[in-house]
């Protein structure tokens, strides 16, 4: 028995024996090999020859988990970085599944990418991993000619890789129904989301079979494709090999809290007398127009630092991140989105100007810093606008928000931000400064705008938060104290036991009780006359109001009074109607809480905890992110919350059409080709080579040279009857091209050597003579 028959065994397969075998083709000996291999996946000969030929042996972790789970046939949903061998874990499955060449119905599989160059990478990887299938793949990309992609279509290939745009362009002109694609990829969905192509999939898949398989590959899992893979696929399988989103052990989280005009001060303030100067720190802001004045404002101030966001150029980008990973520069500053390709192994410090929207978002931002062992530590600026989203993210990660833990979540000294708050109203005056600080502040309202919004519980807490009592965080007095030993001066011990002035406890408790204080008095009673209007008028409003907040206070005294008492049925109690359980059919089965506990395969509960959304960092992409996408049931497609584009898609030129127009330009194609004829005539044929050829009998050829020979002319004439493919054809007249050059320039050398021998002959009859 054969090791590729153990496969076929039922509950054996190659990987549980542990070892298996590969014979070497120079020695004829075998060797032993680790388990897990492609070989053990049981896959056909020509795909697994093809693997070996590009030299893969071991599959990577993405592809271990995905490849079986497609090969079954089932909807996938994976979640892998770039760089990590997902282009294998859909092609592998594809060519499994397709096996050989057909040219009855047309393409069987679908692949779409978001770039172009993204396709022309996936098309040479098609040819390079299936070198030994006889399988036709074609490219449809925007920018070429449409008419070659209408004759490659009519060549009925298995496998179309395409960008959104150009295909679903050919699908309205040629009216493609896709019936026969069984196998549909989309690679880095995300970003085809995140590009805009969410209509032009959306009508792509209502054009698709019901019965084919999906499988969508991306880096992150925005709240826009968990929809449309909960509609689009049916029962999917989430696979996850992302980061983890948990905070390491050696990371600590700091808040301060300050006024929202003075966050760029903060910002000073930490960076001058808090975090090292040597030290490597990455600043997070909302938009790039954020990023641009905080650049500005740290230049202004001294401290070198670069800039990296999604609208700069590619190789600008590039150059910038260069200078920080090589420590040519020390502070760098970033979106959300920019920040996404970033790999700084060795960071120190990461600060949040602006407070994220969603807890998964802030974990995405701080998990750069403290990796690999290493400690770091993380800022987080908040004011008013972000207590409700830092009580979401502290009840996300099981912490206290208590303010009188100093610790973690506390003020920068008042003198200090005040100080460098005035230098920053000094700097924005300045014509290179204002322009940016104005429009930043305009971006700051988009932001906060289109921020996903707290819970309601949360939203609920920050009422109740207590900022008065938030003390000075421990990092600046550690870093005072610090200062005060470099600078020779010492402090006085305290005693056990003894209590001493503190000048700052004696100034934020002033603070608090000028915060709480209330003053009786109105504005129209100060330094009143005997006989004044004013103070008659604010008398009597004060008796009126007087009865309603005795009463409202009676009210709450009542309310906390039937909290604390058992609860008796009232009369609107008995008078609601009450549910018959017998015949009562409720919305959801009883036992559904056990059912979804039993539940293998539960893709809801898999994307919540996976969803991750980025909002964008220029004004465009904010404003495409407000108005999301949803999944309508009626229509069954993606429409935006506000459409004002519905029915219509968007060509490859950015041009918005209706679904159903068409150009004529295939029309006109089909008239300058007769591709109508062709195909008539061809089916003519085939009907009457049904119906009256007779195939040719078949004779004993002796084995001399003229049998091979009349072997060989009869085999040609039965070729001759059959009818050729578009290929065959193109490739016979190929063949009698290069003949008939051939041909030419070998008479052409004939010619060549006649005049050569002719000009010898009359050289030496001139020499005779």
């Amino acid at each position: 028995m054969d090791l590729e028959d153990l496969n076929v065994i039922p509950g054996f397969s190659i990987e549980t024996a542990g070892v298996d075998y590969d014979d070497d083709e120079l020695t004829g000996k075998s060797k032993k090999k680790k388990g897990g291999g492609f070989q053990a996946m049981g896959l056909s000969v020509p795909i697994l020859r093809g693997i070996l030929k590009m030299g893969y042996k071991i599959p990577t972790p993405i592809q271990r988990k995905t490849i079986p789970l497609i090969m079954e046939g089932r909807d996938v949903v994976a979640m892998a970085k770039t760089g990590s061998g997902k282009t294998a874990c859909f092609l592998i499955p594809l060519f499994e599944r397709l096996k050989q060449r057909e040219m009855k119905n047309g393409a069987r599989a679908l692949i779409l990418t978001p770039t172009r160059e993204l396709a022309i990478q996936t098309f040479k990887f098609i040819k390079q991993l299936g070198k030994f299938t006889n399988l036709k793949t074609i490219l449809v990309l925007g920018g070429d000619s449409m008419d070659s992609q209408f004759a490659a279509i009519h060549t009925l290939p298995d496998v179309i890789v395409a960008t959104p745009g150009r295909f679903l362009h050919l699908c309205v002109e040629m009216n493609l129904k896709l019936s026969s694609v069984e196998y549909c990829v989309f690679d880095e969905a995300d970003r085809l989301f995140e590009m805009g192509f969410g209509e032009q999939l959306t009508e792509t898949l209502r054009r698709l079979p019901d019965g084919r398989q999906m499988v969508l590959f991306s880096a992150t899992l925005p709240k826009m494709m968990v929809e449309f893979a909960k509609a689009g696929l049916s029962d999917p399988t989430l696979i996850r090999l992302d980061v983890e989103s948990k905070i390491p052990e050696t990371l600590d989280l700091k808040f301060i809290y300050c006024r929202p005009d003075e966050r760029y001060a903060t910002l000073l303030v930490l960076l001058r007398e808090v975090i090292p100067k040597d030290a490597q720190v990455v600043i997070f802001a909302g938009t790039q127009h954020h990023v641009e004045l905080i650049s500005l404002i740290l230049t202004k101030v001294g401290i070198a630092c670069t800039h990296v966001y999604s609208g700069l150029d590619a190789s600008a980008r590039k150059i910038n991140t260069a200078k920080f990973t090589m420590k040519k520069v020390n502070v760098l500053v970033v979106t959300d989105i920019a920040a996404r390709g970033l790999d700084i192994p060795s960071l120190d410090y990461v600060v949040n100007v602006h407070f994220p929207g969603k807890p998964k978002l802030f974990i995405h931002r701080v998990g750069r810093c403290a990796r690999a062992g290493r400690s770091g530590t993380a800022y987080s600026i908040f004011s008013n606008d972000d207590i409700a989203h830092m009580l979401d993210l502290h009840m996300f990660l099981t912490r206290s928000t208590e303010p009188d833990d100093s610790r973690n979540i506390g003020r920068a000294p008042p003198e200090l931000v005040e100080t460098e708050h005035q230098l920053v109203l000094e700097y924005v005056k300045h014509v290179d400064l204002s322009t940016a600080y104005r429009v930043s502040n305009n971006a700051y309202k988009q932001y906060i705008a289109t921020r996903p919004a707290a819970s309601t519980s949360s939203n609920k807490k920050a009422k109740q938060f207590k900022l008065g009592e938030l003390k000075i965080l421990d990092d600046f007095e550690k870093a005072a104290a610090l200062k005060t030993e470099k600078h020779g001066k010492k402090e006085k011990k305290v005693k056990n036991n003894q209590s001493t002035h503190n000048p700052d406890e004696f100034r934020d408790n002033f603070l608090a009780q000028m915060k709480n204080f209330r003053p009786k008095s109105t504005i129209f009673e100060l330094n009143p006359k005997n006989n004044s209007k004013e103070l008659s008028v604010m008398a009597e409003k004060r008796e009126k109001d007087n009865v309603k907040i005795e009463k409202h206070k009676r009210k709450l005294a009542e309310l906390e009074e039937e909290e604390h008492k058992p609860k008796a049925p009232s009369k609107k109690m008995k008078n609601q109607q009450i549910k018959d359980d017998e015949n009562f059919i409720p919305y959801q089965a009883k036992d559904h809480v056990e059912e979804d506990g039993y539940a293998i395969n539960s893709f809801a509960k898999q994307a919540g905890s996976a969803e991750f959304s980025v909002v964008g960092d220029t004004a465009d992409d904010q404003r495409r992110h407000k108005r999301l996408q949803m999944w309508d049931r009626k229509k069954k497609k993606m429409v935006n919350v506000v459409d004002p584009k519905a029915g219509k898609i968007k060509t490859e030129h950015g041009v918005w059409i209706a679904a159903s127009y068409k150009t004529g330009r295939y029309d006109k194609w089909k008239e300058r080709t007769k591709i109508d004829e062709q195909m008539a005539a061809r089916q003519d044929s085939d009907a009457s080579d049904a119906e009256e050829t007779v195939p040719l009998p078949k004779r004993d050829y002796p084995h001399t040279h003229w049998g091979r020979h009349n072997a060989k002319m009869d085999l040609k004439k039965v070729r001759d009857l059959e009818l050729k493919s578009v290929e065959q054809i193109a490739k016979q007249r190929l063949q009698k091209e290069t003949k008939l050059a051939r041909e030419k320039v070998a008479r052409l050398k004939n010619v060549q050597k006649k005049k050569k021998a002719l000009g010898k002959r009359l050289a030496k009859s001139k020499g005779k003579k």
